[in-house]
């Protein structure tokens, strides 16, 4: 990495030059003008090669990471990793920004938010190369724990893709229909996400959760709209015949 840095700058600092030396001798000798525009463009050349080949080097020893509170009974809570606290009263159903991180293991500690002598989860999660996570806080305060997966935000041009993801501790399974129309997922359970599917862009559509296999509707989400080039997630949360409530939130990846 320090070989490609130091080559990278080289690069950059002789581009610069030959390209002064081409300005100045622009009308003062055209033919020197050329042959260092020429020099010029030789080490612009090499400069992105390198620039690139370093943002490749990087990508695959980094990974993307964003944390999701979608535990109903925790209170806001504050977010260490590896002793350092990164998210500070973090609430129910908030979605934190993806941040880049090395490969490699981490330590979790989550605590109310303002204390430190007691954490209400420990956990240690291994985060690989070149992946979107989405690090979920999920489960009742009394058994929190953290459920990782995977996000996948790349879609063909002027389409659109949702999954769904049950993350209500108390709901039992249930299928994700467009009203009027076909089941898109069916036979979901808790700490199940699915496969992604294509979906109409910009239209909007009322969503209903149903027990699975019935026509028993438990949640009503109305008019979402998909927007084109982006994939999301709607995640299940809250409880059945509880508080907080069943409720979706949709994140987008």
């Amino acid at each position: 990495m320090h070989h490609q840095e130091k080559a990278t700058g080289m690069y950059a600092q002789k581009a610069v030059m030959y390209d002064l030396l081409a300005c100045y001798y622009k009308y003062r000798d055209p033919q020197k003008h050329m042959m260092y525009y020429q020099k010029h463009y030789e080490y612009m050349k090499k400069f992105m090669e390198a620039y690139h080949e370093r943002e490749q080097d990087e990508d695959v020893k980094t990974a993307m990471v964003r944390v999701f509170h979608a535990s109903p009974t925790a209170t806001a809570v504050d977010v260490y990793v590896n002793g350092q606290k990164i998210l500070q009263g973090f609430k129910y159903k908030q979605i934190s920004q993806y941040v880049k991180v090395p490969t490699g293991e981490y330590r979790i500690e989550i605590y109310p938010s303002g204390q430190t002598d007691r954490p209400v989860l420990r956990q240690t999660v291994y985060i690989l190369p070149s992946l979107r996570y989405t690090l979920t806080v999920i489960d009742t305060v009394d058994r929190l724990r953290l459920f990782s997966f995977f996000d996948n935000p790349y879609v063909s041009y002027g389409e659109t893709k949702v999954r769904f993801a049950h993350l209500s501790p108390n709901a039992p399974a249930v299928d994700i229909t467009v009203k009027g129309r076909d089941v898109l997922f069916d036979n979901v359970r808790y700490r199940q996400v699915t496969d992604y599917k294509k979906v109409p862009v910009n239209e909007r559509l009322d969503l209903e959760v149903r027990l699975a296999e019935t026509s028993e509707v438990v949640l009503l989400v109305p008019n979402v709209r998909f927007g084109a080039n982006k994939s999301y997630t709607i995640a299940a949360t809250g409880l059945v015949k509880g508080s907080p409530e069943l409720k979706v939130v949709l994140m987008e990846e």
